[in-house]
Order: C-alpha cells, then structure tokens, then sequence
C-alpha cells in the first residue's frame, strides 16, 4: 500500500461531525485526505465520493465551476447517509497544477474550453489518477461502494485499482451563467453524466445518455402495434459492435469495444427490463455481473443459455449481487450438475434442445413467458444474436457501434433461417453520437413472406 495515515482529528461543520484523516504516501509526496462519517469499517455499500482538490472552487468558491457545490452537497449526502467517506485528492485543475490551472482560464477568457486549454499547454484533458484513492479506501477497510460521480473515467479508475462499486450515486448541482459551457464541455468531450440545469434563464440540457434512454423508453411506450409473438416476451437485442460488425477479435476473448458512456447507457437499458439474456459463453469470456450498477432501477433477472451446464458454479452470476440467475439447459446436463448449480440459488430449468443439441430458444421464450417475464434484453454472445434474428423473435434493436475495425468475431453469423423477402425493416428509427460511439436504435418489423 503506498499511503499511510499520519493523523486522525474530529472535525465538526455544518454538515455534521467528521473525522478527519490525513496521509502521506510514497508517490507524489503530498497530502492526501479522507473525511468519515460513521463506522466504515468493514461497512459494505459505503456513500463515497472521490474529490479532486479545486482552490478556487472549494476555498475561494469561484462560480466558474461546480466543485464548491459538489464537495458540500457530498458532505451533506455522506452526513445524511450516516455513513461514508469522502476522499479528497491534491490533484489541482485534473491533475495539472493551479498554475497550470490559471493559465487555461485565461485561454478560456479567449474562448478555449477547458479541454483545449488543456491540450494547448501540452497537458491530457485529464491528468487524474485514482490509485491512492483506493489505497485510502482500502486502510479504512471500506467493503463495497456507492460511488458520488458522474466521471464514467473515476468509476474505472477506482475499479481497476481494486475497489467495487455496487451503484454510482449521481451528484447533481445546478448550473449558473458562469459555469454553463464548462459543464456542457465536461459533458460533451469528458463524457460526464451530467444533468444541466441552469435555471430559468438557460435553457436546461441532460446528459446524453440519458437523452438516449428517455427517447428508447419513448418509443417503447409510442409502440400501440400488436406484437408478432404476442404470447411471448417482448425481446431487444441490445449489443456494442465495431464498425465491420466484430463484437470481439476471437471467440472466447473478452473485447472491450464501446465507450464508457455506452456502458452507463447499457445499465440504464437493463433497467428497462425484466430479464437479461445471454449464452454461456458470454460468461465463460467476461464473467459479467448483469446488474443495474450505474443507473437507478431494479436489477433483471439473469438468463443463461447453456445447453451442457458449463457455468462455472465461481463466476460472479452465482456469487455476486446479482439476483439468482435461471440457467436454461438441456437433458444433456447431468443430475449431479443440476444440483451443484442449484446450491447456489440458481434456478436450472430442462428445455427441448435444437437438432443441433442447442437449448430451443422458442421454447425458453415461452417458459419465460409463462413465469410473468414481460420484457427480455439479449445481450450476446454471437450465437445468441443469430439464433433469435434466425428464428425471428426480435421485436427492438439497439445497437452501439464504435469507430474500429477488428476484423474478429461477427455479431450476426449466417442467417440461413431468413429468406429474402421475410427480412426485417427497421421502424422507429432513432440514432444519437455517445462519446465516440453511435447508438441505433429501432422497432423491428417483420415481414411476411
């Protein structure tokens, strides 16, 4: 561990009383802060906020910004919680300096925004590192958190260095005449969740993401057509895709391809739904939690589609915080497998099996149906994708596709079971920039041969 805790002080203020600990730490020789409210002592689900110091926001309260407003209204949300820490990092304008700080005002004063000014003193947008912050959060022995930010690059940055995240906690202020373009600059090139509201006096903009959500959500509920399988759920196909159609360089292979931004849109489309469907080789590959961290909303049901029952009974589907997953299977699973899955509070279900020894994807669609799921996102891996596009049971598409080229694994493989003149047309058609990426989305119309 790279910090040490010198000191510990009660520090009462308007928020409430805190204590107040004070590190040293072998990289950057400065001094680094936490601010506890509570026991967070092996606390799990702990409100954290992760504070880079801002002197003209914090101390002079300088409205060219929102800092001032975020460190107090997280002290006020930690004081109200009872429990929580927020850390507070000496890492000056992103990580550039006060000096260098000062200068990029100037060049905003000439109509730079902030992440050009940056670049034209030869320093990144964003100089922000995050791993002493996990260092403090791990000498206080705090469990798992509820992360305070709207910085997609800080949620990483923590979990990357160890730390897990069960939610991100939006921390909303309001905007004013003076910061305005800042924030619009932190949302639109930083990619931050941000929900702008400036008052009366300007216009008030949300974050694209959720701009994205609230048009998929609309055209969810403007859908008054009768649905093609009306005794089945309602299915999405909801995947992030390169841009010749690759969803990995190899099968098997875990392949980060969309934008941070695009992964907060995902939670927030889960949410949306009742179930989350996808093969087990997606788990096999990413051992994926499916949950609804970084948006609000209940977590879906996990569905997994594994004809042989090769979940590994250690992946986090069964030991995380995710609720009990069904497993769909076929009679090639063994009794004894059933049962070892089973033990963990999994619900494993028998179904018909394709020619091919594949679970028979009609027949779950109408299991599930039966159990009173209603609505059901597919979100991968390739042969998933391919047998519900083959057997024509999507009803909606969203698609994120990033700008690289992989040359890997297709999304869509053969579809043999479609002919010509019973392929779908794409209605409701909507599409929206996301950091890098490009969303798509869409009503799939079937046609009738």
């Amino acid at each position: 561990m790279n910090v040490h805790r010198e000191i510990t002080a009660t520090i009462p203020n308007k928020q409430g009383e805190f204590k107040l600990h004070l590190y040293s730490n072998s990289e950057d020789e400065k001094e680094h802060l936490a601010l506890t409210a509570g026991q967070v002592n092996g606390a799990s689900e702990v409100l954290v906020r992760v504070h880079s110091e801002c002197f003209t926001g914090d101390v002079l309260g300088s409205r060219r910004c929102d800092c001032n407003a975020q460190l107090h209204t997280a002290m006020e949300m930690i004081s109200e919680a009872g429990t929580g820490v927020l850390v507070y990092l000496r890492q000056e304008g992103r990580g550039i300096g006060l000096l260098n700080k000062l200068k990029t005002y100037n060049l905003q004063d000439e109509g730079y925004d902030t992440v050009d000014a940056n670049l034209m003193l030869g320093r990144e947008a964003d100089e922000r590192t995050y791993e002493l912050a996990a260092d403090i959060l791990k000498d206080l022995q705090v469990g798992s958190i509820r992360l305070l930010t709207n910085n997609p690059h800080k949620i990483k940055g923590l979990q990357d260095a160890g730390i897990e995240i069960t939610k991100r906690v939006p921390l909303h202020t309001e905007a004013n005449p003076m910061n305005v373009d800042y924030l619009r600059t932190k949302q639109q090139r930083l990619n931050h969740l941000l929900d702008i509201n400036p008052g009366d006096d300007l216009p008030s903009e949300i974050s694209l993401v959720e701009i994205v959500l609230r048009e998929i959500r609309s055209m969810f509920d403007d859908d008054t057509e009768a649905p093609v399988h009306p005794d089945y759920p309602t299915i999405t196909l909801s995947y992030a895709q390169s841009l010749d159609g690759s969803i990995a360089f190899q099968p098997g292979e875990q392949t980060t391809i969309s934008g941070e931004s695009s992964f907060m849109l995902t939670h927030g489309l889960r949410a949306m739904h009742d179930a989350i469907l996808i093969g087990v080789g997606t788990v096999l590959s990413d051992d994926p939690q499916l949950t609804v961290r970084f948006q609000e909303g209940i977590d879906p049901t996990p569905v997994i589609v594994d004809s042989k029952l090769r979940i590994p009974k250690e992946c986090q589907l069964l030991n995380g915080e995710s609720p009990a997953p069904l497993i769909a299977t076929t009679d090639q699973a063994s009794e004894s497998g059933i049962r070892t899955i089973e033990s963990t509070g999994a619900e494993v279900v028998v179904l018909p099996s394709t020619d091919e020894g594949l679970v028979d994807l009609d027949s779950l669609a109408q299991y599930l149906a039966a159990i009173g799921i209603e609505r059901v996102m597919v979100e991968g891996g390739a042969e998933i994708i391919t047998s519900f596009l083959n057997l024509r049971l999507v009803d909606y598409l969203i698609l994120t596709v990033a700008p690289q080229f992989l040359g890997g694994l297709h999304a869509v493989g053969d579809l043999k079971a479609l002919h010509p003149d019973c392929t779908p047309d794409i209605d409701m058609l909507g599409h929206r920039q996301v950091g890098k990426d490009l969303i798509v989305w869409g009503h799939v119309q079937w046609r009738q041969s």
